[in-house]
């Protein structure tokens, strides 16, 4: 049986902190064999569960035992394993499931990124152009076309699971439209026309993006005559008016394309228009092992940045936006209420 000292020494737990990628790499591998998935609700041996993967058993139970040391399925004193509430968030069939982040978190290009991250620091700026001799997203687009499903998977995955926290939290009972600015497939944007049936919205991203927007949206969709698809980049304009302008996780590029969507928002809204910016913060939030990593991924990858609470209230007064309420969405986002002035 797999046991775990719950507080280790300084010693240990550096030690623990350098092998980090081998844990990352453990839950990538058991995502791909398909582990949690051929796992039942019943705890089943490694012989079982190795003939449902196809994979050694010798192997795998070296596999399950590294990530049961970290809380990732559960070994019984029998020798058995089963499912734990983390191993059950990579099913492909939960609810919550963050399988897809998990692998997109650990594609294989972020193993060739990592090691460099000195240089992104000395520098400043991304290493990502420098180790492939492309753009990220052209990288993805058109020389990893599995990375870049792995991406829109996980996009919509954690789209899918904040936009019920956006809806709740927003009141736009006072509004008559609503524009999501880089809003993936538009599942934020959804989400609020379903809870206000007499809002009318506008998704707006890039056309590649917006082709595949959420089936409530395209035409013959449950939302279709309420809601409109503009296909655009967000940094050239933004050539909509409304109530409310919503920009989430977006605003994690280079300065200057910040600066950009910003400027793009004012020469667009009329005064008093409500821009609710949503993001992942870096301080101030239950979630900074994660956001924290995350900022850093950003940096080697597009040379973009998750914000401080300070820095996105930089940003957005450099803007001319006038700030109101910050509030929490979830334990992974706040939303920082914004007007155009007068």
């Amino acid at each position: 049986m797999t046991t775990v000292d719950p507080a280790p020494p300084p010693p240990m737990r550096l030690r623990e902190l350098v092998f980090g990628a081998a844990c990352a790499a453990a839950v990538r591998a058991a995502v791909r064999l398909g582990v949690p998935d051929a796992l039942d609700d019943s705890p089943m041996t490694v012989d079982d569960l190795a003939a449902a993967v196809k994979t050694q058993p010798h192997t795998l139970r070296r596999l399950l035992r590294a990530l049961s040391c970290q809380g990732v399925f559960t070994e019984n004193p029998d020798g058995t394993f089963e499912h734990t509430e983390m191993s059950r968030l990579l099913r492909e069939d939960d609810p919550h499931s963050l399988r897809y982040i998990a692998l997109w978190c650990t594609e294989p290009w972020t193993w060739n990124v990592w090691p460099r991250l000195d240089e992104a620091v000395r520098t400043g700026g991304n290493v990502f152009e420098e180790v492939y001799d492309q753009e990220f997203f052209t990288y993805l687009n058109e020389s990893a076309p599995e990375s870049a499903h792995v991406f829109n998977r996980a996009m919509t995955t954690s789209s899918e699971q904040s936009a019920r926290d956006v809806a709740r939290l927003l009141d736009l009972d006072d509004a008559d439209s609503v524009v999501d600015i880089g809003g993936g497939q538009g599942h934020v944007l959804a989400s609020l026309l379903e809870k206000h049936p007499r809002l009318r919205g506008t998704l707006l991203d890039l056309p590649g993006v917006v082709e595949n927007a959420d089936p409530r949206l395209r035409d013959g969709g449950a939302l279709a005559d309420r809601a409109r698809v503009v296909a655009g980049d967000c940094r050239e304009d933004v050539p909509v008016e409304a109530d409310v302008y919503i920009i989430k996780n977006v605003l994690e590029w280079d300065d200057d394309s910040t600066r950009r969507v910003l400027a793009a928002i004012r020469r667009s809204a009329r005064p008093e228009a409500r821009v609710v910016v949503i993001e992942n913060l870096v301080d101030d939030t239950p979630s900074m092992r994660f956001t924290t990593a995350m900022d850093l991924l950003l940096l080697l990858n597009v040379g973009g940045a998750k914000h401080t609470r300070q820095s996105m209230v930089d940003r957005l007064t450099g803007a001319g936006l006038v700030i109101g309420e910050i509030r929490p969405v979830n334990p992974y986002l706040h939303a920082f209420e914004c007007t155009v002035p007068g």
